[in-house]
């Protein structure tokens, strides 16, 4: 049955929860603060504020479910100063509603990332980014609303640009440059396919059995950078790029002098040494499973050759 969505935050979560939705023929409003995203059929794009109460009960108008997929600077200070008001605001109108709000959610808050992190691992990080992730989840378990919070590690995947296997890595392997990753590049490390994690929060709001939990994406298992930037190569046809990596103690050395590279830092342990999550539970329950890597990698390599115009080899 056909239904209607509101999907908040038009980056790569966000445009693509509002492209699966509509190519399942619902109807999505995209609510972004420049009226951006993706313009096809079934997705109505409108310029709002959703920090903005009144801007994002009106976007809410007919809506079965909230996406709620904004962010901001990638820094400490800004996501304290407009995540937690917006994670309130969506609470608060869905709630009026009785609706559910499905949130994209990261790894940062989980306090044991030497051990693979399932569902039900401690969530209890502190300080800077982590700790404003775990603030986040503690005030969704709090609200009477009804909330998802979708799990995801590192993404890949089209219309990823601004991630550790986003244009950094794609541009090496199309370049044929030098990646210079952070960390250890032959660590293992989980990386989660957007799609993946697009079809999961769609399938999680669609049944309340599973709301009020913390699930995770189907994401497949856990492989190193250089391992991803030869599947990438193996898809484009071309030679797999030299990888070196950067140890984390540089990103901190570096971050004493730039403010860029201390908000990297603070999240290089994830780069350092194995850092895995398992979604077998959460694949169950969503009746999903993860896109195989050399999938995910072809569909990837497909996206940027279109927006680079690359020729194929």
């Amino acid at each position: 049955m056909s239904q209607h969505y509101l999907v908040t935050g038009a980056g790569p979560v966000g445009s693509t929860v509002a492209r699966q939705l509509a190519d399942a023929g619902h109807t999505v409003t995209l609510a972004t603060r420049s009226g951006s995203g993706p313009n096809l059929p079934g997705i109505r794009r409108i310029r709002a504020d959703v920090t903005d109460a009144a801007q994002l009960d009106a976007a809410m108008d007919g809506a079965a479910a909230v996406f709620h997929c904004i962010h901001t600077v990638y820094t400490a200070k800004a996501w304290r100063e407009l995540l937690p008001q917006a994670n309130e605001l969506v609470l608060a109108a869905a709630g009026r509603r009785g609706i559910p709000v499905v949130f994209p959610e990261s790894l940062y808050s989980y306090s044991e990332p030497g051990l693979t992190m399932h569902e039900d691992s401690p969530r209890s990080a502190t300080g800077g980014k982590r700790g404003v992730r775990t603030a986040l989840l503690e005030a969704r378990a709090a609200s009477a609303t009804a909330t998802v919070s979708v799990v995801a590690s590192d993404f890949y995947g089209p219309w990823v640009l601004g991630s550790h296997a986003g244009e950094r890595m794609l541009a090496a392997v199309f370049g044929g440059r030098r990646l210079s990753a952070v960390g250890n590049p032959d660590a293992p490390h989980s990386f989660t396919y957007v799609p993946d994690l697009a079809a999961a929060m769609i399938r999680a709001a669609q049944r309340p059995e599973l709301w009020n939990r913390v699930l995770h994406a189907p994401t497949a298992p856990a492989v190193t950078q250089r391992q991803l930037a030869e599947a990438y190569a193996r898809a484009a046809g071309l030679p797999a790029p030299k990888v070196s990596g950067i140890p984390g103690w540089v990103l901190r050395v570096l971050g004493t002098v730039s403010g860029d590279m201390r908000e990297l830092a603070e999240l290089a342990y994830q780069f350092d040494k194995p850092f895995v999550m398992d979604s077998t539970r959460s694949e169950a329950e969503l009746g999903l499973t993860p896109t195989p890597l050399a999938e995910g990698a072809a569909a990837t390599v497909a996206w940027w050759r279109n927006r680079q115009s690359v020729p194929a080899a």
